[in-house]
């Protein structure tokens, strides 16, 4: 278990700058919040420290850091639940007076850290401008604990620090997987395959059974000798892939949902030809898990099983609607996935749903994070 220091064990809270890492990098659609989940899960911490009379200043990025990505419709949606103050410029003579002046209980937002180059570059000035408006750093942003940026790793090394909430909370869920109950069915789908073949050869020796689907299952099955067609595949992660191929823990689609000039058609995996592109897992791929999922006491799934961005989401919604009605414990992450869940209605039919998508694939590879790590120094 990794052991985090808790904003819990801060005991003289009160009248303190907490400088709060969020995520609040949330899909946004003519300015108004598509999918609130994220906000949603940082508000337990939102929420204690108010409560404390901590001085909360909240700290998140959103966008890629253009002039136009603002987090002014999230100081908007919070003002909704209490009352924010929220600063329009990310660096100003302004934003370190009022930091002065809040009481306790206020929280302010700061404008997106990625207006500055800093951000990113964990440069050390810019963490020390962070650092001067606060008095103790929180980090509740899970999902952007894999990337080493100044709000995640400089700001920390330069205060007093803690973890949150959801922070504690997503740690302590995914390092069931380290060591699970058995049968473990681990399900991996998604685009990004560079990235998960690291998981999908670690966990073909840690699971039961891997199930592989979306963009990853195009590398196998190239690997198979299978014909593609314009599928997308990383010719860079074939090797070592036959190796994976003759484990008796591996499961493929058997048939899969082709795209083409004609239109969309189910077809054998093996009987994919040249103008076909793959685009999601077939009914007979669905129904033949229903033992798998029956049998399983955890499940743990990362990624849709298939092309999410063309709406190509069947397979990915008949999969969650086994999980919801099975008895295993079910740990469910990634974006896409996740933003299916919402549109389903089914959030709380599963034990966890993960806010990362890379954080919880890398912390899944590697069992930490380098925002986990800045808080245990």
């Amino acid at each position: 278990m990794t052991l985090l220091p808790s904003i819990k064990e801060c005991s003289d809270i009160a009248g303190k700058r907490v400088l709060l890492r969020l995520d609040l990098n949330v899909p946004l659609e003519d300015g108004s919040i598509r999918d609130p989940f994220r906000i949603e899960q940082s508000l337990p911490t939102l929420n204690y420290l108010r409560e404390q009379g901590a001085r909360v200043i909240i700290l998140s990025h959103i966008g890629k850091g253009k002039p136009t990505d603002t987090l002014a419709p999230i100081a908007e949606y919070l003002n909704t639940k209490f009352q924010v103050t929220f600063l329009s410029t990310l660096q100003s003579s302004e934003n370190e007076r009022l930091t002065r002046e809040m009481e306790n209980g206020d929280v302010l937002l700061l404008e997106n850290l990625r207006h500055s180059k800093g951000e990113e570059e964990n440069d050390l000035e810019f963490a020390k401008y962070i650092a001067s408006l606060g008095d103790i750093y929180v980090n509740d942003a899970f999902s952007v604990s894999h990337r080493a940026h100044a709000s995640v790793v400089g700001v920390p090394a330069l205060l007093p620090h803690f973890a949150g909430f959801q922070l504690e909370e997503e740690v302590e869920r995914l390092a069931v997987a380290f060591e699970p109950e058995h049968p473990f069915l681990f399900v991996l789908g998604g685009a990004k395959i560079s990235t998960k073949m690291p998981l999908l050869k670690k966990f073909i020796g840690i699971a039961d059974h891997v199930f592989v689907a979306g963009a990853i299952v195009n590398n196998l099955f190239k690997a198979k000798g299978y014909e593609i067609g314009s599928s997308v595949y990383d010719a860079g992660e074939l090797d070592g892939l036959t190796e994976l191929l003759v484990s008796d823990r591996l499961i493929l689609p058997t048939d899969v949902v082709v795209k083409n000039g004609a239109g969309s058609m189910e077809r054998s995996a093996d009987r994919v030809v040249a103008s076909d592109m793959i685009v999601d897992i077939g009914r007979e791929t669905a129904k033949s898990l229903e033992s798998v999922v029956g049998a399983a006491k955890l499940i743990v799934w990362n990624g849709p099983l298939g092309f999410y961005e063309d709406g190509f989401t069947d397979g990915t919604r008949e999969l969650l609607s086994l999980i919801s009605g099975s008895r295993a414990t079910s740990i469910i992450g990634g974006g896409d996935t996740v933003a299916l869940i919402g549109e389903m209605g089914m959030m709380d039919k599963f034990s966890f749903v993960s806010t990362g998508g890379g954080a919880m694939l890398d912390y899944l590879a590697n069992e930490t994070l380098p925002g986990i790590e800045a808080l245990q120094k």
